[in-house]
C-alpha cells in the first residue's frame, strides 16, 4: 500500500518523510539512476529500482556492483543490500506498486541522424497509464527537449484506462540529474538541483523528499519547460565552449602559440570561464543535448542555432585532425601512416570512468585504420574487452610499446598522466608521441627523445628563436 502522497497536505508529507515512511521507485539503474536509487535507500526511505536489462538486475542481486569506477558508491550498495532498503526487480508493476514517488531516470540518446530518442519514456509512460498510480507523484530526471513533457508525455500519461491526470489524481514534475560521471556521489552532495511540476504542492514535496536524500539545495522554476530548457543550455554552453577552444587549438597550432597556456593566461580575468581542447566531446550527454536544442528549432519552424551547429561540426572533425597530427609526425621521420602501427591511448569518452559510449576515440581508430595504419588500442579501465567491434584492447602497456611506431593519448586517465614518459622510448625508433589531451610536458618529452605533437600546442612553427625566449 502507498500513502496517495500526493493527495496529503505538505505537513503531513514532511512528517511520513521524518519518518522514513515514504517508498521510491526508480526507473532506469543506469549510471544516473542507480546512484539515485542508492542515495535513496541510504536517506532510510524503502527504495525499488526498476530496469528492463535482466543481466543487469540478476548482477545486482548477485552483489555484483555495475559502477565500479565511482568512487564511494559500491560501500553504500553493500550497505543499503544488506539492510534490505534497496530491491531491484524487472517489473515496473511491482516496483509502482508499493511506491509514493516514481522517478524517471532512462536514457535520452539521439540516432545516428541526429534525431533525439525518447521511446523509452514513451515506452513507460504508456505502461504507466494502465498501472495503478492514483495518489503518486512522478519526477522525469531524464534530459528531454522543453515542451516534450507538455506535448508528449503527459499525452502518453493520461491516456490509458485508469485516467491519470496530472494535477488532479496524481503530481508530475521535473528534476534533471546535474552529476558527472566519475563524481557523482561529489555531485549529489553538492551540486543544486531544479524543480518545476504541472501543480505547486507537487514541487513542495518533490522538494521535501529530494532534501531527505540529498542535503544540497534547490532552485524552484517557473514550469518544467523553462526546467527542461535550462539543463540543456548548461550543458549545450559546454560543447560550444570547447569547439571554441578547438577552433583556437587548430589555428595556434599552425601560429606556433601554445593553447594551453593562453588559456591559463586568459583565465586571470574575471569573467572567462576556462575549458580545454581535445578530440571532441563525447558521452550521453552533451553532444546529444546540442542536437536536442537543434531538433527543438526544427519542430518550432525556427532557423537552426548556427553556433550550436557549428559547434558540432568543429566538436566532431577533431578526431580527423588528431590523425592528421599523428601522420604530420610520422612524416617527420619518414614514415608513412599505411605502413605503421598506431597505439590509442584511451577508449573511455572521459577519464577515469569505464564508458564508451559516443567515445571520440572510435572516429580516431576508424580514422586511423582507413588511413592504412595497423592499430593497437590500451585501456586500463577495458583491458582484454572489444572495443567499438573493431579491435581488442591490450592487458598490459609495456608489451605493446615495442610494436609501435606511435601512440596517441585520446582520453586523459589518470595513469597517462601520471606516467614515466621513458616508457615510450620503448617503441620502434624514432619514438612517436601525440597528446591530444595536453598532460604531457612538451620539453620533458623532447629532452627524453620522442618525437612530440601536441593538440594546440603551437609544434608546427615553433622557431629556435622563440623556443629560446621566455613563455608565461
Amino acid at each position: 500500500m502507498t500513502n496517495a502522497i500526493f493527495s496529503l497536505d505538505i505537513k503531513d508529507v514532511k512528517k511520513l518523510v521524518e519518518k522514513n515512511k515514504v517508498s521510491v521507485c526508480v526507473v532506469g539503474l543506469g549510471r544516473i539512476g542507480l546512484p539515485t536509487a542508492l542515495m535513496f535507500a541510504r536517506s532510510g526511505f524503502m527504495t525499488i529500482g526498476v530496469d528492463i536489462n535482466a543481466n543487469l538486475i540478476s548482477n545486482l542481486l548477485s552483489g555484483n556492483f555495475s559502477l565500479k569506477d565511482e568512487p564511494g558508491l559500491e560501500d553504500i550498495f553493500r550497505q543499503v543490500s544488506s539492510n534490505g532498503k534497496l530491491k531491484v526487480t524487472t517489473s515496473l508493476k511491482d516496483g509502482v506498486s508499493c511506491s509514493d514517488i516514481i522517478i524517471l531516470s532512462l536514457p535520452t540518446p539521439v540516432s545516428g541522424e541526429h534525431i533525439p530518442d525518447y521511446s523509452a519514456l514513451e515506452m513507460v509512460a504508456r505502461q504507466l497509464s494502465n498501472l495503478t498510480i492514483s495518489g503518486s507523484i512522478i519526477v522525469v530526471e531524464s534530459t528531454i527537449e522543453p515542451g516534450f513533457l507538455e506535448d508528449k508525455f503527459l499525452g502518453l500519461l493520461e491516456s490509458g484506462k485508469t485516467e491519470a491526470k496530472a494535477g488532479v489524481n496524481i503530481g508530475v514534475g521535473v528534476c534533471p540529474e546535474t552529476a558527472n560521471p566519475g563524481e557523482i556521489l561529489r555531485n549529489f552532495s553538492r551540486l543544486p538541483r531544479l524543480v518545476s511540476a504541472t501543480d505547486q504542492e507537487t514541487i513542495k514535496k518533490i522538494i521535501e523528499i529530494y532534501g531527505h536524500a540529498f542535503s544540497i539545495n534547490f532552485k524552484i522554476v517557473c514550469d518544467c519547460k523553462t526546467t527542461n530548457a535550462a539543463k540543456l543550455v548548461a550543458n549545450v554552453f559546454r560543447d560550444v565552449n570547447i569547439a571554441f577552444v578547438n577552433e583556437l587549438a587548430v589555428l595556434f597550432d599552425k601560429m606556433g602559440v601554445d593553447t594551453k597556456k593562453v588559456l591559463e593566461a586568459a583565465n586571470s580575468k574575471y569573467n572567462f570561464q576556462i575549458h580545454y581542447p581535445g578530440t571532441g566531446v563525447g558521452g550521453p550527454c552533451l553532444p546529444a543535448n546540442s542536437y536536442q536544442i537543434l531538433n527543438s528549432a526544427k519542430v518550432a519552424g525556427c532557423r537552426l542555432p548556427k553556433i550550436i551547429e557549428m559547434g558540432r561540426l568543429v566538436n566532431e572533425q577533431m578526431p580527423i585532425y588528431v590523425v592528421d597530427l599523428i601522420r604530420d609526425a610520422l612524416q617527420q621521420v619518414g614514415k608513412e601512416i599505411k605502413s605503421s602501427t598506431i597505439l590509442v591511448l584511451g577508449v573511455s569518452y572521459k577519464p577515469d570512468i569505464m564508458d564508451m559510449r559516443t567515445s571520440p576515440a572510435q572516429t580516431v581508430i576508424e580514422e586511423i585504420v582507413n588511413a592504412g595504419a595497423m592499430i593497437k588500442v590500451y585501456d586500463p579501465y577495458f583491458k582484454g574487452v572489444e572495443a567499438f567491434g573493431m579491435c581488442t584492447v591490450e592487458s598490459r602497456l609495456d608489451d605493446v610499446l615495442p610494436w609501435v611506431d606511435a601512440a596517441v593519448i585520446v582520453t586523459a586517465h589518470a595513469e597517462f598522466q601520471n606516467m614515466d614518459l621513458k616508457r615510450f622510448t620503448k617503441m620502434r625508433t624514432p619514438p612517436i608521441l601525440v597528446d591530444a589531451r595536453g598532460i604531457i610536458d612538451m620539453s620533458l618529452a623532447e629532452e627524453i627523445g620522442l618525437v612530440f605533437r601536441g593538440l594546440g600546442r603551437g609544434m608546427n612553427k615553433i622557431t629556435e628563436e622563440r623556443k629560446q625566449k621566455p613563455c608565461l
